[in-house]
């Protein structure tokens, strides 16, 4: 009875200190949940001015026509000008989901130069320099984040130079003949690829086409007065590197 009676108050002081124990026990710390992934997007929305650099080709061709513009007297041949660019661009952009629209005025020195000896007239030498074009474009692209490719197109004007010299191997080699500046318009298309490279700034490539068509033009000796006329065609190809500063929401948080 004695032993019975002391395995009873042994399981109940057991069980009496059990919660005691517990309670001194430190409380489990509190872990705050971990906040949701957030997904940047590059937005390509807002006004930006950049600088460009490159080069291009100029590719012309000379026909000789009757003196004040009249009929046809025959092909002189064709060269192309080749040469650097640099200058500048400003522009407007918005962007809805990936779709990105804008519009830009590009303005550039250029010295694009070559010449050819006139199958016409073999004691010529037609020489001809793009100084400077400007580019009046839209653009529709489309946007993966932070990778832009887009296209354009629209209006374009470029200043040309153009000089008749006495041809190599003939009296006075070098000798200037006739010249005369043109401004002439045209259209333009292109494409480029451009990457954000941090916040506001943007880096790229692009490849613009234009085309001028064909212009006549009377070509005067100077202090003299008309010394021929040449219907002239020519189209421009050129690459270049653009660096762009854009203001406006660089990054949009998605959750």
């Amino acid at each position: 009875m004695k032993k019975i009676l002391l395995s009873a108050i042994g399981i109940v002081a057991l069980s009496l200190s059990a919660p005691a124990s517990a309670a001194d026990l430190a409380a489990r710390p509190y872990t705050k949940a971990p906040p949701p992934m957030i997904a940047t997007i590059y937005d390509w929305s807002g006004f930006y001015i950049g600088i460009n650099g490159g080069g291009g080709s100029s590719h012309k061709c000379w026909d000789n026509v009757v003196l004040g513009g009249g009929a046809l007297v025959g092909g002189e041949g064709c060269h192309n000008a080749t040469g650097g660019t640099v200058g500048g661009q400003v522009g407007y952009r918005w962007q809805s989901a990936n779709w990105v629209f804008g519009l830009e005025g590009q303005g550039n020195w250029a010295d694009f130069s070559g010449d050819n000896v006139s199958v016409l007239f073999p004691a010529q030498r037609n020489h001809s320099k793009i100084d400077a074009f400007g580019l009046f474009t839209g653009q529709v692209g489309y946007a993966w984040n932070n990778v832009l490719f887009y296209v354009k197109g629209g209006g374009a004007v470029v200043a040309d130079k153009y000089d008749v010299f006495t041809a190599p191997g003939f009296a006075g080699a070098g000798t200037l003949l006739a010249s005369t500046n043109d401004n002439r318009w045209g259209g333009t298309v292109g494409a480029g690829l451009e990457f954000g490279f941090a916040p506001n700034w943007t880096v790229g490539i692009e490849y613009d086409h234009i085309f001028l068509g064909n212009r006549t033009l009377t070509l005067n000796t100077p202090g003299v007065g008309a010394f021929q006329s040449d219907r002239i065609s020519q189209n421009i190809d050129m690459g270049l590197v653009r660096v762009n500063y854009r203001w406006g929401g660089p990054i949009i948080a998605k959750y």
